[in-house]
């Protein structure tokens, strides 16, 4: 606005007002302003413009993917859940919404329409460079995902190379040497675990089992038949590594059916600590992520973008839960 008000020869409050529609400015200044605009590709942000008078006290909140299955993630509805506590500190309040797939422009549409006054995106999958470009246009967002060095868009996420790392170390601490890993790695947080995993496999002096890896989308409904057929193939291993808790559980259940006994036969380790790990039998194994601080760094940081200010990372430490799936 003030480069648009420099070239015109005006303040920035009449570029303001002319690209507001205020019958104060003469049309031939609104119009001169309005072109000045179009060059330099500057798009009003209704939603921050009514930020600041007040007007818009609602966060949007999107979850990348399905968002029927995903909200009946565990892992997912306490993120969401924390983020409604954070934002309501703020006194604000949560307009939850789904992503339009056919619909590239849904994300922005929602601010500049003035709906909400910003977004928080939870997940990334493929959309890392559509979320950078995003970013690059002033919408002010705050990502739940992996922490990507070339990420220009704020992003919150836990430590998922270390948490790999660690759920592989401790398996490979209890002994065991053929651990499967469950999870797709174009995932940019799967992607990190599996780093992790193969750093720690490489330590051992335990070399990468391509038959010992299954992808595997989180929040896929076909869970048990992509383990079952992973299971068919007969595959020897001593431990899982799985890439989300929903995903060990289903093992563990699918291992039981079979008559393997975990953790004296198989040992098996999930991720994220959803509240039932701990109430399973056996109980299991987890990394846990923080959901609470994560609700907090996510609305921390949308709130500075919305203020101007400029987009930076939090990675929030991960910690190995040990339990009776493992032992």
């Amino acid at each position: 606005m003030a480069d648009i008000a420099r070239l015109a020869g005006v303040s920035p409050s009449t570029v303001s007002r002319a690209l507001s529609g205020s019958p104060l400015i003469p049309e031939a200044t609104s119009q001169r302003i309005r072109e000045l605009a179009k060059q330099l590709n500057y798009k009003v942000n209704v939603g921050a413009a009514n930020l600041r008078r007040r007007d818009v006290n609602t966060v949007g909140l999107m979850v990348l993917g399905d968002p029927m299955k995903a909200m009946s993630d565990p892992f997912l509805l306490s993120i969401l859940g924390a983020v409604a506590d954070a934002l309501d500190t703020h006194g604000m309040n949560l307009l939850l919404s789904r992503i339009k797939t056919e619909d590239p422009d849904h994300l922005s549409s929602l601010v500049d329409s003035g709906q909400v006054g910003g977004l928080i995106v939870i997940g990334q999958l493929t959309w890392h460079d559509r979320l950078n470009h995003l970013a690059a246009t002033g919408l002010p967002l705050a990502v739940w995902g992996a922490c990507l060095p070339d990420a220009l868009y704020p992003v919150v996420g836990g430590d998922n190379l270390r948490g790999g790392y660690e759920a592989t170390r401790h398996l490979i601490g209890q002994g065991c040497r053929r651990i499967a890993f469950f999870g797709d790695t174009h995932h940019p947080e799967v992607r990190l675990r599996h780093q992790g995993y193969a750093q720690a496999l490489a330590e051992a002096g335990l070399e990468l089992d391509p038959r010992l890896h299954q992808a595997f989308l989180f929040g896929d409904t076909r869970i048990r038949e992509v383990i079952d057929g992973w299971l068919d193939q007969r595959a020897s291993f001593d431990a899982v590594f799985a890439t989300s808790d929903v995903t060990a559980i289903s093992i563990m259940g699918a291992l039981g059916e079979r008559g393997v006994s975990v953790p004296s036969q198989v040992k098996v380790v999930g991720y994220d600590d959803i509240a039932i790990s701990a109430h399973l039998h056996p109980s299991l194994s987890s990394v846990r992520q923080p959901t609470r601080d994560a609700g907090a760094a996510l609305v921390e940081l949308l709130m500075e973008r919305m203020a101007g200010q400029p987009s930076r990372a939090i990675m929030l430490p991960t910690e190995l839960i040990r339990r009776e799936s493992s032992a």
